[in-house]
């Protein structure tokens, strides 16, 4: 009964919340709303378990502070996210949310540094065409076919917006040449300053944010991407482009914006390789395994991932109707999240997941 009555307490809230909020801090505070008075099993109940799980969080994520200030800080955030997470797991009990790398920053310090997603789509941008989607399989992973490099690690730098041009322009690369190159962020990072041509303040920014359309346009018009290994990645702004082009691994063709429909995005992703998506990501701050699929989340995109698959197994306590669910490549490192990967459930445009998805494709070049 009382499950019964709580998801009703959800479902009568989220009937009530008919605009995106207008921030992530703005959505905390309704999930705080909707789930607090409720007892929570993952708030630990003394301090003396509290340093105990910070210790244990120091030690796996290698932190060090460089006062005693700063631990005392530091261990107050922890603490703080740490019931962040029941919120989350309470709203979202398909995964799993608890103590990850981000355990010790505050909210605004996680969006800063390792998110980075900032613009929108030009009205003008190319469309997908609709693609057939009666023999989709039911199952599909990029990964198994070898189109997909292993996890990166944007670091401390909101740079995600390249992450998601690379790891999309890689597989292209793939489905053209049958090779699979690791391709440069941080050519991205130090060369690309292409701007929304519907806000000229808005541009490539490096570490201070970007978006994966314009990044697109930007490897057009230099004719391509180097390898990683010839410009490799620092996770800070360099202050001169380096940027060789007769080392260009991996040219773009063209890249078009696939329309807000699952099926349509499923049948893009099959076709034409992995797929270029921006997403919330209110509640991957706190995310540790399993398929996301919360109760609230805001649609105000602002992080750039890589979408390589889709699946329907793992969703749920099998008392519950297992669904669908999108399988993310992130660029938070293999110690984040499922080794790097999120889930997260399809149906309903869940995080805004569906609403800026970007097809490439790519052409061999000799120098690659």
């Amino acid at each position: 009964m009382d499950r019964i009555l709580s998801l009703l307490i959800i479902l009568s809230v989220l009937s009530l919340w008919v605009t995106v909020v207008s921030s992530d801090g703005g959505e905390d505070a309704l999930i705080r709303q909707v789930v607090d008075g409720h007892d929570d099993a993952m708030i630990i109940s003394n301090d003396q378990e509290h340093h105990h799980k910070f210790a244990l969080f120091k030690k796996r994520f290698k932190k060090v502070y460089a006062t005693e200030e700063e631990h005392d800080y530091r261990f107050h955030v922890f603490k703080a996210n740490m019931r962040r997470a029941a919120r989350h797991q309470r709203l979202d009990p398909s995964a799993t949310h608890g103590v990850t790398q981000f355990s010790d920053l505050t909210q605004s310090e996680f969006r800063r540094t390792h998110l980075g997603l900032k613009g929108k789509l030009p009205k003008d941008s190319n469309t997908a065409p609709i693609l057939p989607t009666e023999d989709l399989p039911e199952d599909f992973d990029w990964r198994e076919k070898g189109a997909v490099t292993p996890p990166k690690n944007q670091g401390a730098c909101g740079s995600c917006w390249s992450f998601s041009t690379t790891g999309a322009l890689e597989g292209a690369h793939f489905l053209a040449t049958g090779n699979l190159v690791s391709l440069s962020e941080q050519q991205l990072v130090d060369c690309d300053h292409e701007c929304d041509p519907e806000d000229p303040g808005t541009c490539d920014s490096g570490c201070d944010g970007g978006m994966m359309n314009s990044a697109f346009e930007y490897a057009i018009k230099a004719g391509g991407l180097m390898r990683e290994e010839d410009y490799p990645y620092t996770a800070t702004d360099g202050k001169t482009c380096k940027f060789d082009k007769s080392k260009i691994a991996a040219s773009v063709s063209n890249y078009s914006v696939v329309s807000l429909d699952e099926d349509q995005i499923a049948a893009n992703l099959v076709k034409n390789g992995p797929l270029a998506v921006a997403i919330n990501a209110q509640f991957m701050q706190t995310y540790v395994k399993g398929v996301s699929c919360p109760y609230i989340c805001s649609k105000q995109l602002n992080h750039a991932v890589l979408l390589v698959g889709y699946g329907s197994a793992g969703y749920a306590p099998i008392r519950l109707k297992k669904k669908p669910h999108w399988i993310i490549k992130n660029s938070w490192g293999e110690n984040w999240g499922e080794n790097g990967y999120y889930k997260i459930c399809r149906g309903r445009n869940i995080c805004g997941v569906d609403s800026m998805v970007s097809t490439v494709a790519a052409f061999h070049t000799t120098s690659g």
